[in-house]
Order: structure tokens, then sequence, then C-alpha cells
């Protein structure tokens, strides 16, 4: 490659800009390592602590949790006061301890890296245009999504999302008859099913990875009235069987998803609802350039939205960011469907479309 003429400077900052993406890689890994021994949980509320009184409350190794909570404040994450003290704030309590009550949790994102042999894989993909399905990518995609997509499920499905749609909470208290298509672990129809229990659930995803965490609930809650099948939305039934059927953060996924939403069109009864829940961006690239996570989206898309949704021969290959509100309403309208309403909860990553017959 032939010598050009760099300014300096512009070297030094493109150079920091490069590095400090690897320096998030390494952060990353610390808060996993943080988020699965407690550490974040332990902080939360106890004030600024020494590494040796951190390791007298967990019992960890005292020198192992001085090099952590000392990177932890250097990537700003912990608050640093003399002599040692560390402390987390109730902001980052928020976001990196409370799961069961802070719309903000996210340390739940941080479920490990993609192992080399998937690097390997994807890399290959490249060369072929076969991606890898989700039942590829192993158990730790399902529990990574589970513990990302979880908060707001959890926390807002049932008291704000479904009264915002008409008629479907009376259906649902009264009993009906349910399907999460592409349930993934199964957080949502989980949190449906205990919330109705006069309503019967059908989850549906074809990894058998997510379907054994979904099965998982159905016996820790002992949820009667949840069952789960490892099948494709391509298998619900030809005949109006749904009075009400949810997609979340999948249809983009999916090798044929005109094919599943013809199939949603068929097996929803003529008053039924769909409701889906999708990655909010815009169809101009430019403008999606304004969200300051953007490059991370499209590394999912690379390494699992987009890779799944090509994980067949001729795959539709959407990707995260692939169905925006037009592509939306355009495919569920061709899908034979007439209603189609979207809706804003302030969810920072996700619209919902509220779609019928």
């Amino acid at each position: 490659m032939p010598e050009a003429n760099i300014d300096a400077d512009e070297l030094k900052r493109y150079s920091f800009s490069v590095w400090n993406y690897k320096q998030g890689e390494i952060v990353s890994l610390m808060i996993q390592i943080g988020d699965r021994l407690g550490l974040y949980k332990t902080l939360a509320g106890a004030g600024p602590v020494t590494a040796a009184e951190l390791a007298g409350i967990s019992g960890l190794k005292e020198r192992w949790l001085l090099e952590w909570l000392r990177g932890q404040a250097a990537a700003r994450l912990l608050d640093y006061h003399d002599e040692e003290r560390f402390e987390l704030n109730p902001v980052g309590a928020a976001v990196l301890a409370d799961e069961e009550n802070s719309l903000a949790f996210a340390a739940g994102a941080f479920a490990g890296g993609t192992p080399p042999e998937t690097v390997d894989k994807l890399v290959e993909a490249f060369r072929t245009g076969i991606g890898l399905s989700y039942e590829e990518l192993g158990p730790n995609a399902a529990h990574r999504t589970e513990r990302m997509l979880g908060p707001w499920t959890k926390q807002s499905l049932v008291p704000q999302i479904l009264p915002a749609l008409d008629g479907v909470v009376e259906k649902l208290e009264v009993g009906a008859v349910a399907a999460d298509v592409g349930c993934g672990g199964g957080i949502a129809v989980s949190t449906l099913a205990q919330a109705f229990p006069n309503t019967t659930f059908h989850a549906y995803d074809p990894s058998t990875h997510a379907i054994e965490r979904c099965q998982a609930k159905v016996a820790n809650y002992d949820l009667d009235n949840l069952e789960a099948f490892v099948a494709g939305g391509e298998q619900l039934p030809d005949v109006p069987t749904y009075d009400f059927v949810i997609t979340f953060d999948c249809i983009h996924d999916m090798t044929r998803p005109a094919e599943v939403i013809s199939r949603i069109r068929q097996a929803l009864k003529p008053d039924g609802t769909w409701l889906i829940k999708d990655i909010r961006s815009q169809p101009d690239f430019k403008a999606n350039m304004r969200n300051p996570l953007l490059a991370m989206f499209y590394g999912f898309s690379v390494s699992a939205c987009m890779s799944s949704a090509l994980s067949e021969p001729n795959g539709a290959g959407l990707g995260t960011l692939g169905f925006n509100p037009d592509v939306a309403e355009r495919m569920v309208r061709e899908g034979g469907f007439t209603r189609f309403h979207e809706h804003d909860f302030e969810d920072p990553s996700n619209l919902y479309y509220e779609v019928r017959p």
C-alpha cells in the first residue's frame, strides 16, 4: 500500500476510536463477570465500600475484587471515593442491578461474547450467503436475548401495552386462546400466562434451546395454561384458532416472514388481534444514522438477526432494522390484514403494531 499524507491529529483521533471499541469489548466482559457474580446487586445501596469489605460481604477474593472495582471506576460505572472506596450510585443500580423493577436495566445484555467457532461460521457466511439459525447459535443466544428483552416485557406488557389494545384485556380475562410466535425463552408468553389464567397460550419457536427455556418457566411457575412447541410460524393452524397473537422482536429474524404473516392471518379469528413488537427504525439509512447505538444494531444483525433470516437459501434477510413501519404495514396488508395501527410506548428500542383482519 503506497504511503499517504496523513494528518497526525486525525490519525490519533481515528486510532483512539478504534481502541475505544476494544476497550468496550473488555469492559463488556467485566460487566458480564460483575453480573454473573451478583456484584452489582451486592453494591446497590451499600454505599462506598472497599475491596476488603466487598470480599467480606460476597465471599470472593479481595485482590480480584480490587482489580475489578478499579476497572469499573475507570470505566465510570462506579463512583470512586478516597481511601479506595467504590460506590454504585442509584442511577448505576437502575441500569446494572435492578432487573425486576427498572426499565433501564441493561446488564442482562452482557451474557458472553460470540464463541470462536461461531465467528468462523459467520466469516464463512460472507462467502456462502447462508447464515446461522438461532438453533445453530446455541443456548447462549436464547439466554442473552431473553435477558435483554426481559425488563420491558415483564414490567410493561400487562400494565401498559395490553390496555392500549382494543378489547384484548377483556378477552384474555374471560378466557381466550392466544399464541406467541417466535417466543424465544418464553418471557412474554409466561408473563401473559401468569396474568391471565383463564386463557390458553401456545408458544412457538424453531429453536430447541429457546423452547427448553420456555418449558422451564412452565414448570417453575406451574403454568397449566401454557404449552410450548418446537415449531416455526409456518406451522400455525391454517384455520381460525387464536383470539390473540404476539410476535416480539422476531419477524425480522425469519427466513420467510411473508409466509408466516399469511399463516398468522389464517390462524387468527376474524375478530382477533395481532400485536407486533419490532425494532424502532426508519426506512432511510441516513435518518437512522442519528441513532447513537446504530452500529450496535447492525452488529446484532450480522451476528444474529440477519444471519438467522438468511439461514436458509433464498431467505428474506430483513435483518435487525429491516422491519421498519413502512415495511411492516406493507407486508401485513399483503398478508391479508386490513387494519394497522402503530403504537409508541416510549420503549427506546421498539415500536408496537396493532394489526387486525
